[in-house]
């Protein structure tokens, strides 16, 4: 079941793709493609804290 982290987490990774697709589309393309790269990152931040916090639960 999912947590409300990974809600946060994947809610802010679609807006910065919906964000990315909005500029690409209106003719920013250089500011679509760097708000675009923000969704990999958002996705593996989360996903580091994420396994921090489970480490630090188990161990």
């Amino acid at each position: 079941m999912l947590e409300k982290s990974d809600y946060l987490i994947l809610s802010s990774a679609l807006i910065s793709m919906a964000i990315s697709i909005y500029l690409w589309f209106s003719g920013n393309k250089d500011a679509g493609l760097f708000v675009g790269i923000w969704v990999p990152s958002l996705l593996s931040f989360g996903n580091y804290f994420k396994q921090r916090i489970s480490e630090a639960k188990n161990g």
